[in-house]
């Protein structure tokens, strides 16, 4: 028990120091490192190096919907707008949410800043895809396999669902992906001591709620833990795939308890 203890600690540690990476950043030093030097250290060192990677304090997600709204509204559309709505797509911000922040800039900012914007919102999300060609791009975006369809749970899951097993020695987890607005049903993981399960978010957006309180985001890099005995559910946002890794907790008389399946009506109150 403690050397699986160790273990799962040891991985947790690491991806916490992954997602809390120092963000490096040359663009400062590669273009103005000659002519206008303490700008380019400012630029790589402070701006990114230190203010863009206090994640703990705010979030990359919402650092980029911060940084593309003042640019937007300061009418720039350079390459300078390109670079963060590229960093926005890669930090989550969807192409559905891009729209829908640019029309809501355009009503304060003015309407021509929010045209300007959509020319080149349109080319960092022209790729979007579906079916097979988003499976496989989002195959591109992770370490880990997307793996087989989830058969033997498909009952109790609404949307399709695939599972890859990454461990079954030691420490037993599974990688687990959603398509777009697939989710589990209600569940329990029932134990009379220990128990429960933890989940890594590894690609994607997706949410977790336990019953009577609101939902969590899942970004790459959140780590959930759920209780034993608490009733619960979690699967993709409805504009994104989404993968977590799913470690299950050693327990006495462990079982699951699988339950009704989340309605249209839940899900859809989540944004």
């Amino acid at each position: 028990m403690n050397r699986i203890i160790l273990i799962s600690v040891f991985i947790l540690l690491t991806i916490h120091v992954m997602a809390q990476e120092k963000i490096v950043q040359t663009a400062g030093r590669d273009q103005l490192g000659g002519f206008a030097p303490k700008f380019a250290e400012l630029n790589d060192d402070v701006l990114f190096g230190e203010v863009w990677s206090r994640t703990d304090k705010l979030g990359l997600r919402d650092r980029s919907l911060v940084t593309i709204t003042s640019l937007i509204s300061q009418g720039i559309t350079d390459n300078s707008l390109t670079y963060h709505l590229q960093s926005a797509k890669n930090n989550g911000i969807t192409r559905t949410e891009i729209a829908e922040i640019i029309t809501h800039i355009g009503f304060y900012a003015g309407w021509p800043k929010a045209w300007a914007a959509f020319r080149l919102a349109k080319e960092v999300w022209a790729e979007e895809t579906t079916g097979e060609d988003a499976k496989a791009a989002f195959q591109r975006e992770m370490i880990f396999p997307i793996g087989e369809p989830n058969t033997a749970y498909a009952q109790y899951f609404t949307g399709n669902s695939y599972l890859a097993p990454v461990s079954r020695e030691q420490v037993n987890i599974s990688n687990v992906t959603f398509e777009p607005r697939c989710r589990n049903n209600w569940h329990i993981h029932k134990a009379t001591k220990g128990g429960g399960q933890m989940l890594i978010g590894v690609a994607g957006r997706g949410w977790y709620q336990e019953e009577g309180k609101p939902a969590i985001e899942i970004l790459p890099g959140t780590v959930i833990h759920i209780p034993a005995n608490v009733k619960h559910w979690h699967g993709a946002a409805a504009d994104s795939w989404f993968a977590h890794l799913a470690f299950e907790i050693a327990g006495e008389n462990a079982s699951n308890e699988w339950l009704e399946p989340v309605t249209d009506e839940e899900y859809d109150k989540l944004k």
